[in-house]
């Protein structure tokens, strides 16, 4: 069988990212590299043996041999750019969060369904061992009830140029819409709710801060807008209640991983980045136990023992899955739209001061589309 051609539609630091898990699969033909930045396309066009380069996304949907499109741009550009790829009839991976605001995320699923079009949505925290281990806890019932569970996410200071790392377009409303919860929460908050069984959000509350020191400089050229903290507090379907504290900044240690607590056990997950175990803590006997998972052996027996477990591995590769029809599509969409209610509602209750309903959040929410 041929090659399923797909094109990027941003040659930045993402776009590259992704370039390279699709080099890790078959069945997948990068075939073009679409940048506002010719010269840069074409560098790494070169860089990764993709034919044809286009500074205009538009002629990239124009070709019928291209069946989707890997949108790596800015968060206010994702959902003009999904929406009209999705009406021109092509499959749509975005990367996070879903758009920038959570009226512009609900447009973009929408029009998925009316055109029938597959829309999936880079939530990589879905696709961990971590992840794959405590929903086999959960789903085996290890874990009983479900009841609550925290969302954290730590850097001490790791807010983007200001601090060293990524670009002004990062920190400002005009690009992002939102920080910390837009750029870190998205992963913790997406993965705690498909662990719970996608609970719905009913009502949000919360409060965003911005109030560390920076350098003056970096503060002029960043325009720095959005949070540095965002903290929450959710109460979702089923009696279910979600707490969230995300720091790019914050004059503390480490936070503890997120966690998930059940009438039969409970789960806390691995830092990010810092080669902490998954942990299992149940009774047994009448003596309260906490376990260690060995994360290794369950990655290399699930491997072992199942064809497909490499289309679980990454966002990439198991979208190059799901268009050689090999597995079905994990529900990113509608986990990342759920996901940027949430977002959306801190912010709106920390500018109102209360909480917010589900409804009020979708009748306040404005859109943060980038006009193309």
């Amino acid at each position: 069988m041929s090659a399923i051609r797909i094109a990027i539609i941003g040659a930045g630091q993402i776009g590259k990212h992704h370039l390279t898990q699709y080099q890790q699969v078959s069945g997948i033909e990068v075939a073009a590299i679409c940048d506002i930045r010719g010269d840069e396309a074409a560098r790494v066009a070169a860089q990764f043996g993709v034919p044809d380069t286009y500074t205009d996304f538009r002629e990239v949907l124009k070709r019928d041999d291209i069946v989707a499109v890997d949108v790596c741009l800015h968060n206010n550009f994702h959902a003009p750019v999904t929406i009209e790829a999705l009406k021109a009839g092509k499959h749509v991976y975005c990367e996070k969060p879903m758009a920038g605001s959570y009226r512009d995320a609900h447009a973009m699923l929408e029009v998925a369904k009316e055109t029938g079009r597959m829309l999936h949505i880079q939530l990589g925290t879905l696709f961990t061992v971590e992840t794959r281990a405590a929903k086999t806890l959960i789903d085996e019932g290890k874990l009983g009830k479900l009841y609550h569970a925290r969302s954290t996410g730590y850097r001490r200071r790791g807010r983007p140029y200001v601090d060293g790392y990524g670009t002004p377009s990062f920190t400002r409303k005009a690009d992002a819409s939102g920080g910390a919860l837009y750029d870190m929460g998205v992963y913790h908050i997406s993965q705690l709710l498909y662990l719970m069984g996608m609970p719905a959000p009913l009502r949000v509350s919360g409060e965003t801060y911005q109030e560390m020191a920076m350098l003056e400089n970096r503060r002029e050229i960043s325009q720095f807008d959005v949070e540095e903290l965002g903290v929450g507090f959710v109460k979702l379907a089923g009696g279910i209640t979600l707490d969230i504290i995300e720091a790019w900044s914050v004059h503390m240690d480490a936070f503890e991983g997120s966690s998930l607590m059940g009438s039969e056990g409970g789960i806390r997950l691995p830092r990010m980045k810092n080669g902490h175990a998954l942990t299992y803590h149940f009774t047994c006997s009448d003596m309260d136990m906490d376990a260690t998972i060995d994360l290794h052996s369950a990655h290399n027996r699930y491997h072992l023992l199942n064809d497909w477990a490499w289309a679980y591995d990454s966002p990439e590769k198991h979208w190059a899955a799901v268009l050689q029809d090999l597995v079905p599509l994990m529900p990113t969409a509608k986990l990342a739209l759920d996901t940027m209610l949430i977002s959306e509602g801190i912010y709106q209750s920390s500018k109102l001061g209360r909480e917010m309903t589900a409804d009020e959040i979708l009748e306040l929410s404005v859109s943060s589309a980038v006009k193309l």
